[in-house]
């Protein structure tokens, strides 16, 4: 994956700057992209204005429209970085053991993905909480979001059977709602405690993957 943090961009200077008109673009767009989270974080997505995410972004409305189409599709970026950075740093993590165990790689990518949200409480706000109130095609992203967490919990599940033969099989839709039921659980605690709360979900998480797939604790 691209990145393994959402966008996070400071003002470019004023005057000529020697950048490209590439670099110019990427910046401006990282910039709103960040607002957007940012503000739609602060006052919730209905809310949350065109006005408002150029204001904060420091850019122009012209370069707004240049960019999105409108609040939503700004939105939706902001919400395809977050996913984004979340992925690749559940990769990043899990990768630098490849011959760790199943229990201790789902350990490590459970454990980074709270990490990154709890450091980016924006875009926790926006990826678990805004996206609910952000239209239908926001609601389609979380929907494509939770059978591709599901695939990553079946891939876990097929590395542990490898480790453990005796373990059962599951049928697809367990997947399903394993990263709804998580996704829940995630959800909840933003609300009510905040997103630096997360990584104290991480033993309950695990404790709940270790019981479904049948595995017991070790």
């Amino acid at each position: 994956m691209a990145t393994s943090h959402p966008p996070t961009t400071n003002r470019l200077p004023s005057g000529r700057h020697g950048l490209t008109r590439e670099a110019v673009v990427a910046s401006q767009r990282s910039r709103l992209i960040e607002a957007m989270a940012q503000v739609v974080a602060e006052k919730g997505y209905p809310a949350t204005t065109v006005a408002d995410v150029v204001e904060r972004a420091e850019v122009s409305r012209r370069t707004f429209y240049e960019q999105f189409a409108d609040k939503e599709a700004c939105f939706l970026a902001a919400y395809d970085a977050g996913l984004a950075a979340v992925l690749g740093r559940v990769a990043e993590a899990v990768e630098v053991d490849p011959a760790a165990g199943w229990r201790e790689r789902a350990r490590i990518g459970v454990e980074a993905f709270l990490a990154l949200l709890a450091s980016q409480p924006a875009f926790a706000q926006a990826l678990q909480v805004e996206v609910l109130t952000a239209g239908p095609a926001a609601l389609d992203r979380r929907a494509g979001m939770l059978v591709m967490f599901g695939g990553i919990w079946r891939n876990v599940h097929e590395r542990a059977r490898s480790e453990e033969p005796d373990l059962p099989a599951l049928p697809d839709e367990v997947f399903t709602i394993l990263s709804a039921g998580l996704e829940e659980l995630v959800r909840d605690c933003i609300r009510t405690r905040g997103p630096a709360a997360l990584p104290e979900l991480a033993g309950p998480i695990l404790r709940t993957v270790v019981a479904i797939f049948g595995a017991g604790s070790h």
